[in-house]
């Protein structure tokens, strides 16, 4: 199933390896967002988001996942700082540790994939689910 994928990352090189790969699995990319106000601006059109936790505005992926959530948004986050998540964002599915290879990006946005349209894959080892 096509998905509309957000990407927030304000890191211009990395926002676009991961474009790459969600176009790569045939999904569509809603938007790139380096910050709050521009992630929430695609808030309603979109099916899964992979949100960085420090941003051009500061530490606001947290806030910007729980918006999403709220809206219905399958959110992951990607970051190198996995611990400021680590008691998890209510209704997020987890984060994984960035640098993140290409097949872990890949795997990552196929199980979100999966949770959306109901087929549930096993998640990949390298994303670390929230409770």
């Amino acid at each position: 199933m096509n998905q509309r994928i957000l990407i927030v990352e304000d890191q211009f090189l990395i926002a676009i390896d991961i474009e790459d790969a969600v176009l790569g699995l045939g999904h569509h990319v809603e938007g790139i967002a380096a910050s709050r106000a521009d992630a929430l601006k695609h808030g309603d059109m979109v099916d899964i988001a992979l949100v960085d936790v420090n941003l051009l505005d500061g530490p606001t992926g947290p806030e910007i996942g729980r918006a999403l959530v709220q809206k219905g948004c399958t959110v992951i986050f990607m970051t190198a700082n996995p611990e400021t998540v680590a008691g998890g964002i209510e209704g997020a599915v987890g984060v994984i540790t960035k640098p993140v290879r290409d097949l872990d990006l890949v795997s990552v946005i196929q199980y979100a994939s999966s949770l959306r349209s109901g087929d549930h894959l096993p998640p990949p080892a390298s994303l670390q689910l929230f409770a």
